[in-house]
C-alpha cells in the first residue's frame, strides 16, 4: 500500500491511498467467493456452481466494488499510521480509481488542528486575596434567622420590599390578553427579581384587595419573540400581604440549625467564617484560573474544525438533559417553559463549546511544548483519589475509567498548573 497526505483548510485534508499487487488480488478473490455463494444456476445447488459458470454470472465491476470492503479499512489505517495523523472525526470514503490491477481511495480526513501558541509563561495576572469581612459573617447570621423566620399576614399596612404579596395578575398587549400572562394567587417575593423589571417595584405601596394597572416593557432578549421589547399592561390585584418576622439571634436559634459541635452564636460565627473562607478561596481560584485561560486562548491561534465544535455541543446537550432529568424535568418540558427551540439552545451552547474546545487544544499544546509526561504512579494515585472520593472499590474505578483518560486529564491539568505557577512573577 502507498499513500499521500495533503492538508487543506480547517484541519481537513485528503489522504490518497492505493492498494495493488497481491493484496488487491486477494481482496478480489475473497469478494468473488462471497458473491459466488449466492449465484444460482439451473441444475446446480447454490454454492456448488462451477467457477467458470459463476464468472459468467458475476460482472467484474461487481467483484471490484465488493472487494473495496475488504481493503478500505486497512488502507485507511495504514495511511493514518504512515502520516501520523490524529483523526478527530470519522473519515469520508471516496473512490479515486479502480480496476483489476489497482484501487485508489481518496479519504477526506479531519485531523487535530495545529495550535500556534502565544505567550503563556510569566503572565501579568495575580490571584486576588481571599478575605472574609465582618459584614460577610453578619450576612450569614441574618441568613440563619431568615431560615427560621415566620411569615405573618399583614392585617394593615401596604406592600414593602421583602414582603410576599399574594396576587392575581393578567397581562395585556394593545388591550388584548396574551398567552402565559395570567396567574392567580401567586406568592411573589418583592425584591426577588423573579418578574419583569419594573413589575415588583410598582407593587410597593399597594394595600390588600387593591387593584392596579402596572406598565412594564419586556426585555429585548425575552424568549417569546412576539413580546420581546414590547410595552404591556398588567392588571394586578393584591389579595394578601405577608411579612417575614425574624427570630431572635441567640444560642437557642443556633441549636435549631442542628450543626455538629456548633451550639452557640460565637461558635456559629466561627463556623460561618470557616465556610465563607473556603468558599472565597474557591471563588478566587476559579476567577484566577478563568483569567489565565482567557489570556492563553486569546494569545493563541487555532483553526478549529466544525466537527469538533459540533461534537462538543452534542456532549453539552446530553449533559444538560441528564441534569434536567436529575431535577425531575424533561428536555421537552424545559423548552416549553422557556419558549426556546432546540436550535436556540444548541446555538447558545455552541459558543461555550467553541471556547471549551479551544481551551482544551491550547492546554494540550502547552503540555506538548513543556514535554509533560504522566507516569504509571501518577495514574494509580489519581485512580485511588477517585475511589476514595466516591467511596468505591479501586478495582471498580479501574474498570470504569481507562488509564488513557486519566493520563490525558492529568497532562492537561499539569499544563494549566505550569501556567498558573509562573503567572504574576
Amino acid at each position: 500500500m502507498s499513500s499521500t497526505w495533503e492538508l487543506k483548510e480547517k484541519s481537513t485534508g485528503e489522504l490518497i491511498t492505493s492498494v495493488e499487487g497481491d493484496a488487491w488480488k486477494a481482496a478480489q478473490d475473497k469478494a468473488f467467493k462471497k458473491l459466488a455463494k449466492n449465484v444460482s444456476v439451473k441444475g446446480f445447488r447454490k454454492g456448488h456452481v462451477p467457477e467458470a459458470l459463476v464468472k459468467k454470472q458475476i460482472p467484474t465491476q461487481q467483484v471490484l466494488m465488493e472487494a473495496i470492503d475488504e481493503v478500505a479499512s486497512d488502507a485507511l489505517t495504514a495511511g493514518i499510521k504512515e502520516h501520523d495523523l490524529w483523526v478527530v472525526a470519522r473519515p469520508e470514503l471516496g473512490l479515486e480509481s479502480i480496476d483489476e490491477n489497482k484501487v485508489t481511495f481518496k479519504f477526506t480526513v479531519t485531523v487535530k488542528p495545529e495550535v500556534k501558541l502565544g505567550s503563556y509563561k510569566g503572565l501579568d495576572i495575580k490571584k486576588a486575596e481571599a478575605t472574609v469581612s465582618e459584614a460577610d459573617v453578619e450576612a450569614e447570621l441574618t441568613r440563619l434567622q431568615e431560615r427560621f423566620a415566620e411569615m405573618t399576614v399583614k392585617e394593615d399596612g401596604c406592600v414593602e420590599n421583602g414582603d410576599t404579596a399574594v396576587i392575581d395578575f393578567e397581562g395585556f398587549k394593545d388591550g388584548v390578553a396574551f398567552e402565559g400572562g395570567k396567574g392567580e394567587s401567586y406568592p411573589l417575593v418583592i425584591g426577588s427579581g423573579s418578574f419583569i423589571p419594573g413589575f415588583e417595584e410598582q407593587l410597593v405601596g399597594m394595600k390588600s384587595e387593591e387593584t392596579k394597572d402596572i406598565n412594564v416593557t419586556f426585555p429585548e432578549e425575552y424568549q417569546a419573540a412576539e413580546l420581546a421589547g414590547q410595552a404591556v399592561v398588567f392588571t394586578v390585584t393584591v389579595h394578601e400581604i405577608k411579612s417575614k418576622v425574624l427570630p431572635e439571634l441567640n444560642d437557642e436559634l443556633v441549636k435549631q440549625a442542628d450543626i455538629k459541635e456548633v451550639e452557640t452564636v460565637d461558635a456559629y460565627k466561627e463556623y460561618a467564617r470557616k465556610n465563607l473562607q473556603s468558599a472565597k478561596e474557591r471563588e478566587v481560584e476559579q476567577a484566577f484560573e478563568s483569567e489565565i485561560l482567557t489570556a492563553i486562548t486569546e494569545a493563541s491561534e487555532v483553526e478549529i474544525p466544525d466537527v469538533m465544535i459540533e461534537d462538543e455541543t452534542n456532549n453539552m446537550i446530553r449533559e444538560f438533559e441528564q441534569r434536567l432529568q436529575s431535577q425531575g424535568f424533561g428536555f421537552e418540558q424545559f423548552k416549553q417553559i422557556t419558549g426556546q427551540t432546540e436550535e436556540m439552545i444548541r446555538e447558545e451552547m455552541r459558543k461555550d463549546a467553541f471556547n471549551k474546545v479551544k481551551v482544551r487544544l491550547v492546554l494540550e499544546a502547552i503540555a506538548a511544548e513543556e514535554k509533560i509526561e504522566i507516569s504509571e504512579s501518577d495514574i494509580d494515585a489519581e485512580l485511588e483519589t477517585v475511589a476514595n472520593t466516591y467511596n468505591m472499590p479501586l478495582e471498580q474505578v479501574k474498570q470504569l475509567i481507562s488509564n488513557d483518560a486519566v493520563a490525558y486529564d492529568l497532562r492537561v491539568r499539569k499544563a494549566l498548573e505550569t501556567v498558573k505557577e509562573s503567572a504574576g512573577k
